[in-house]
């Protein structure tokens, strides 16, 4: 490196387990000292970038306990109360900014040449929104804060992971590394951990299999397990499709930092040496997707713990490259990570692989369940959907509706006042297919054992009727329900918007929604159809065992 570089010093601020760290390292930059307040952050820093490592918690952090002469800042204040994932978007926003108020503090303070600050996309207009007069960040308005949304896709990482970066870095120079990077994939990192003697596909490091650490497969997926997961990926209630299992060729979601055997945003992949076998991600994998070298070694205590680290960092894969920005260095003259291959060492000891958590075999008794019908089903949360709720400790099964928006959602009752409102206003010769198709499903749920689903669904009952098995046949009536209406009933939107007002009276054209449903009416009159005739059954059964029934709210 050029001796020039040597008077680069930087510090690190919330900084995980040195993602920051470990880019600007690589570049040549000199990271004098890291802030973390999760202790078992700071040892894996610490050992893999071997520079100081203060466990603190950097909202208490005192301005003159930091080092002089600091060229450079970096860091990532927790994206927790800002990412769409938490609480659907409804984190505390006021608590998120306490630390990026912190964090431009510092920068105000130190006044370096250069700072760069990650976060989550959204990230970006709260800046732009609170650096406004009267907003929270105005006071900072003088640093002339540039935020740019990045996919690190673009910088070679196999994982389409957006982020905003905010600095004074040089964006246009950092962009310009994108046209010299190959696009890389999945399977590359799947296939190449598989191998008994591994080449990082990232940074050219060679280590045999044994050296590897935190690469335990863990049991595939049951076929319970794969179902919700597939169900969440491809059919959810409320959200668009995605593909399952994730494709190998082509780079991955992004990598998070919680993981669990069923939810959407698990990765799922069908190795390419294990067919038809659905696993989830190793913590070895996730990391090299996040662009960590192969001997990079995580210490963590828990399974848990180690997914974390990973998903909560910085892909050092990346921040290598806004160093090289910093440094104001041309595309051409960028060092490929795999001239580091020999560099990066082994921190010792190596860590004890992790160990996954085992499946659960034991569900609480008020195990939820709530998935839309496959074949009635739209986009952007339009669906009917079978579910369970409880009174007191008794577990009630019911088909819904559900139209509108997500800021404002409506259902319609289905029961036998809207199955006869129906028949009453179909045509004669449409009436007699239907009924039949009732006829047909009436006896078909007549062999559902109602009494007995909740404890099949929460694996504590005798073997009986699983609720997949009530969901598929709930999807196969539907999808013949629409063929026969798309037979007989040419336009039948007129009869979807009397079905509504019948509901909802004179508040009836005021709710969001009503165009997607008139255009989609044969799918949104057999849903109709299908679920009333559904919850009558169940509520015929509930009748026979004394159960209260549910009451109704329209019509």
């Amino acid at each position: 490196m050029p001796n020039a570089l040597k008077n680069f010093r930087a510090i690190d601020l919330y900084s995980g387990v040195g993602g920051w760290s470990l880019g600007l390292r690589l570049a040549g930059i000199d990271v004098i000292a890291s802030y973390e307040r999760w202790g078992l952050a700071n040892e894996t820093n610490f050992k893999n970038n071997q520079h100081q490592a203060q466990t603190v918690d950097i909202r208490r952090l005192d301005l003159s306990e930091l080092p002089p002469n600091v060229d450079i800042i970096v860091g990532s204040p927790p994206c927790t109360q800002f990412s769409y994932s938490n609480r659907g978007g409804n984190g505390d926003l006021a608590d998120g900014l306490q630390d990026i108020i912190k964090f431009l503090s510092i920068v105000d303070h130190i006044k370096p040449k250069l700072w760069a600050m990650e976060n989550v996309p959204r990230v970006a207009k709260v800046i732009e929104h609170e650096l406004k007069e009267g907003g929270k960040l105005e006071r900072f308005k003088h640093l002339n804060i540039a935020t740019k949304v990045i996919n690190m896709e673009d910088f070679g990482l196999p994982q389409r992971r957006k982020r905003c970066i905010a600095g004074n870095i040089d964006f246009k120079l950092l962009e310009s590394y994108g046209a010299y990077l190959p696009k890389r994939t999945l399977g590359e990192v799947i296939v190449a951990l598989s191998e008994e003697n591994i080449l990082d596909p990232i940074y050219g490091i060679q280590i045999n299999k044994n050296e590897l650490r935190d690469h335990v497969v863990e049991d595939v997926l049951s076929a319970e397990e794969v179902r919700i997961n597939r169900a969440g990926k491809i059919c959810h209630p409320v959200y668009n499709s995605m593909a399952f299992p994730d494709p190998l060729n082509r780079s991955v979601r992004t990598i998070t930092a919680t993981c669990t055997r069923v939810s959407r945003e698990s990765i799922v992949i069908e190795p390419p040496l294990s067919p038809n076998n659905l696993r989830r991600l190793t913590i070895r994998e996730r990391a090299a997707l996040q662009g960590f070298p192969v001997n990079f070694q995580f210490y963590g205590e828990t399974y848990g713990q180690k997914i974390k680290m990973v998903g909560n960092a910085v892909p050092p894969a990346f921040s290598y490259y806004i160093a090289q920005a910093m440094l104001n260095r041309k595309a051409s003259e960028v060092p490929s990570l795999t001239s580091f291959s020999k560099r990066l060492t082994s921190p010792h000891p190596l860590s004890q692989s992790a160990k996954p958590e085992k499946p659960g075999i034991r569900y609480p008794k008020n195990r939820t369940f709530r998935l839309a019908i496959p074949s009635l089903r739209l986009k952007s949360g339009v669906r009917f959907e079978l579910g369970n709720s409880f009174i007191g400790e008794e577990p009630r099964w019911r088909t819904a509706f559900f139209f509108g928006t997500s800021k404002s959602i409506h259902s319609l009752e289905l029961n036998n006042d809207a199955l006869s409102f129906l028949l009453s206003r179909l045509s004669p010769i449409t009436n007699a297919a239907i009924l039949e198709e009732i006829s047909s499903l009436t006896d078909q749920l007549k062999s559902v054992d109602f009494c007995n689903l909740q404890r099949v669904w929460n694996h504590s009952g005798p073997s009986g009727t699983h609720p997949f098995s009530l969901l598929d046949t709930l999807s196969k009536a539907g999808a013949s329900m629409i063929s026969r209406l798309e037979e007989r009933e040419p336009a039948p939107s007129d009869l979807v918007s009397e079905l509504i007002r019948a509901q909802y009276k004179d508040d009836a054209a005021s709710l969001p929604g009503l165009t997607k449903l008139s255009k989609n009416a044969h799918l949104i009159l057999a849903g109709v159809l299908v679920c009333a005739t559904a919850n009558n059954e169940i509520e015929n059964r509930a009748k026979t065992i004394g159960l209260q029934p549910i009451i109704s709210t329209h019509m």
